[in-house]
């Protein structure tokens, strides 16, 4: 499973990037992009998503 981002939600503040574990988010346009691919949820690392713990836009981060 994986996360995406919708970008008229999303502000670029930056505070999802740095946080996570696989390196998945990534600008892209102004705003920012979470790479399907290798997304992991962070699954087997912490107990939550990481992204989805400092994004303080509601509803900017959703399943893909």
């Amino acid at each position: 499973m994986a996360l995406k981002i919708v970008a008229s939600l999303c502000t670029a503040c930056t505070d999802c990037e740095p946080v996570c574990p696989t390196k998945s988010i990534k600008p892209f346009k102004g705003v920012f992009k979470i790479e399907e691919e290798t997304c992991t949820e962070c699954e087997g690392e912490f107990d939550s998503p990481q992204c989805l713990d400092v994004c303080m836009e509601d509803g900017c981060i959703v399943p893909a």
